[in-house]
């Protein structure tokens, strides 16, 4: 089949180790000094190493390749972690089990008694896949990609991501698509002032954060966009 998968240049390549270090699938390992694409089908296509590599010695190609094969990933990394003495239950590392404790007063009422939250969504739809290109409401708009996660896990997010921008989620490792293609469209076709990425600390949410940095350059204009990260217990860490 053909698909999107990632070409090492190895002309390029200085030997760190940045992007075998962030392929949590294991595609990529360190051969005579250099890095080297290991197996097709450990290759997500979501490019998690490419903002590791610090001399762009990492590109996408479309090109004949096997299919991204999710459980021979997930044998592969179990064998690793056994030699280690550790299990991984599931594929993806932001996806295992995880309780989070919050400390609270025995005398505090629960939040919902104390405030009545508010919806700060100002627009439908929000699937960045179901948005369509052109709408009204993109003119002039402050553009919010977030991962789907982020609103679960951040509990002001209404108020400190959602107000008074237009909202567009999805979910790169779910989804299965490439979001950089109708992202460049709706830059290139309206007048956004703004775009402001919000993603989990979790690896797989690397596919939206370079899709929204490919849809900004590949629209030919200059805005201003930041990235603020979330880590699993709903803190912002970067």
């Amino acid at each position: 089949m053909k698909r999107r998968i990632i070409e090492i240049d190895r002309e390029k390549c200085n030997g760190c180790g940045a992007c075998a270090a962030a392929c949590h699938e294991g595609a990529i390992a360190m051969v005579d000094g250099k890095a080297k694409l290991m197996r097709d089908d450990y290759c997500d296509g979501l490019g998690d190493c490419l903002p590791a590599c610090p001399t762009g010695a990492i590109a996408f190609v479309e090109r004949e390749a096997a299919a991204y094969d999710e459980k021979a990933v997930l044998e592969n990394r179990q064998r690793k972690m056994r030699k280690e003495g550790m299990t991984l239950p599931c594929g993806c590392p932001g996806t295992q089990s995880k309780t989070i404790r919050r400390a609270e007063r025995a005398d505090e009422e629960p939040s919902y008694m104390n405030m009545k939250p508010v919806s700060r969504l100002s627009q439908w739809p929000v699937q960045i896949k179901l948005v369509p290109v052109r709408a009204p409401y993109f003119d002039g708009a402050k553009l919010l990609i977030a991962a789907d996660c982020t609103a679960y896990a951040y509990a002001a997010f209404h108020e400190e991501f959602i107000r008074g921008r237009i909202t567009l989620v999805g979910c790169p490792k779910l989804d299965g698509v490439d979001y950089s293609e109708k992202l460049t469209e709706i830059i290139r076709n309206n007048d956004i002032k703004s775009v402001t990425v919000v993603r989990m600390e979790v690896p797989c949410c690397g596919g939206l954060e370079n899709a929204a940095k490919t849809a900004l350059q590949n629209s030919g204009k200059f805005i201003p966009w930041q990235v603020v990260t979330i880590s699993t217990d709903g803190r912002i860490v970067d």
